[in-house]
């Protein structure tokens, strides 16, 4: 994450080859790749981080736990949103990919090796390939 704090900071003064350099540098040393453009908010948690993947429209909520090899990246039709916004308190199981300009709801879980194409509400837990069956809904 110090890698990332330090080259979201100069993506957003606008010194773009040495945010990239220093993402880079980080994705060398860790296996965890996340755009400079990225937001991320407070206390995330990457457990056995290799193969993580975070594109630069990308917004993740606070205190979060994204597992290995999930990828939060775009589809390749859109033009400016092109990744997720995930929610505050949200599980991302291994392997799972999140694809698309979609919203992630609050105190979601998303199972291992999904593949979320749709947006989700808050409060569930989501499996599947593609994510379209609610396993668990919180009792309001």
């Amino acid at each position: 994450m110090i890698f990332y704090r330090i080259a979201h900071f100069l993506y957003n003064i606008k010194l773009f080859f040495i945010a990239r350099l220093i993402s880079q540098l980080g994705r060398f040393f860790t296996g965890i790749e996340i755009h400079p453009g990225a937001k991320i908010g407070k206390r995330l948690f990457i457990d056995h981080g290799m193969g993580i993947v975070i594109g630069e429209t990308a917004e993740i909520g606070d205190d979060c736990i994204i597992y290995h090899q999930v990828t939060l990246g775009g589809t390749g039709k859109d033009k400016y949103k092109r990744h997720p916004t995930v929610g505050n308190n949200v599980m991302i199981g291994a392997g799972a990919k999140v694809l698309g300009p979609i919203n992630i709801g609050n105190n979601v879980k998303i199972g291992a090796g999904a593949v979320v194409l749709k947006s989700v509400e808050d409060d569930v837990t989501v499996v599947g390939v593609p994510c379209d069956r609610i396993i668990k809904r919180k009792k309001p």
